[in-house]
């Protein structure tokens, strides 16, 4: 007896069937994002429900080699390809005028540890790297502790 063939419209359809059924199944399970609520539900912590710190308190680095955060607001500030608000006041030529930290002799190098005459492009986006400092409580409760040198 010879085995018989199914057309391809027949398994299309078979596939298609069964992949609709898990896609319903699917959608009807929510969907927790880390704080525990439906993502589809209202996040309870908007933004600006945390505040951030007085311009200038800042907070201890919690381990060796942490960029150092941001201690005041940079709400607006740009940030592009052409243009670095940052540097406004922490570049080389600005620092000691404004009262910034100067940016890091580090921030000049590029991947093979030679000196560049500005910024690297890996370091130019700051705040890929450096963060505003705010009070906001951590989305999952830990036991992280700081490094035992920073104590």
């Amino acid at each position: 007896m010879k085995p018989r063939k199914l057309s391809l419209g027949v398994l299309l359809a078979a596939t298609l069937a069964l992949g609709a059924h898990s896609v319903t199944s699917l959608a009807e399970e929510a969907v927790k994002g880390l704080r525990g609520a439906d993502v589809s539900e209202p996040d309870e912590f908007k933004s600006g429900s945390f505040r951030n710190m007085p311009d200038g308190q800042s907070i201890p680095r919690n381990y060796v080699q942490q960029p150092p955060m941001v201690p005041h607001k940079i709400d607006g500030y740009e940030i592009s390809l052409n243009f670095n608000r940052c540097m406004d006041c922490h570049s080389w030529s600005r620092y000691s005028e404004t009262g910034a930290t100067k940016v890091s002799l580090t921030h000049f190098k590029d991947r093979d540890g030679g000196e560049l005459a500005n910024i690297s492009p890996r370091r130019y986006f700051c705040v890929q790297c450096h963060v505003p400092q705010t009070d906001a409580k951590p989305l999952i409760e830990n036991t992280f502790e700081r490094a035992g040198g920073l104590r």
